[in-house]
């Protein structure tokens, strides 16, 4: 029995769409429950190099209270994807799951030695090539990083100075 190329094309299409559907009630049957979010091991070591480079300038320059400060920014960045819902911390998850990985961090970032070992000069030029790439992807992954990293910062009473900021109006808080 020979096999024409047009019988051959409609049972691949007819197998291509059966597995599409069960896929797709699987999904619907099975759906995971989204997680909240979980800022640990080497993507907190991630945010650690990103925060100095995102506010290079902004940070006290007293190694103490530099770090502090530092610390403060991320339990911001941490509180604020805590509050964001849950199917965008999954995305932020993902994100800094991506930046933990080694081999995706040295093919995107170009740190090769892990974020422990980043200087800041290092982090603030992959910064800045996601701030510019060429795909949409990795700069909305740079403008989140940077959109949670200067929200954290200036949400902090202790960094209205350095701006200006006298506060939020009496009648209001």
């Amino acid at each position: 029995m020979e096999t024409s190329r047009r019988s051959f094309l409609k049972a691949g299409t007819l197998a291509a769409l059966v597995l599409a559907a069960g896929g797709g009630l699987y999904r619907a049957v099975h759906a995971p429950a989204p997680q909240p979010f979980v800022l640990d091991g080497e993507a907190r070591a991630a945010l650690e190099a990103i925060v100095p480079a995102m506010l290079a300038g902004a940070l006290p320059t007293g190694p103490l209270e530099r770090k502090q400060a530092v610390a403060a920014a991320i339990a911001g960045v941490h509180a604020a994807v805590g509050r964001l819902p849950l199917a965008v911390q999954g995305e932020v998850q993902d994100l800094f799951g991506l930046l933990a990985l080694a081999p995706a961090r040295r093919l995107l970032t170009g740190v090769q030695g892990g974020w422990a070992n980043a200087n800041e000069r290092e982090v603030a030029g992959f910064l800045q090539s996601w701030r510019l790439h060429r795909l949409a992807l990795l700069r909305t992954a740079y403008g989140a990083l940077h959109d949670l990293t200067l929200g954290a910062w200036y949400a902090q009473p202790v960094s209205w100075n350095a701006i200006g900021y006298p506060g939020p109006m009496p009648e209001l808080a």
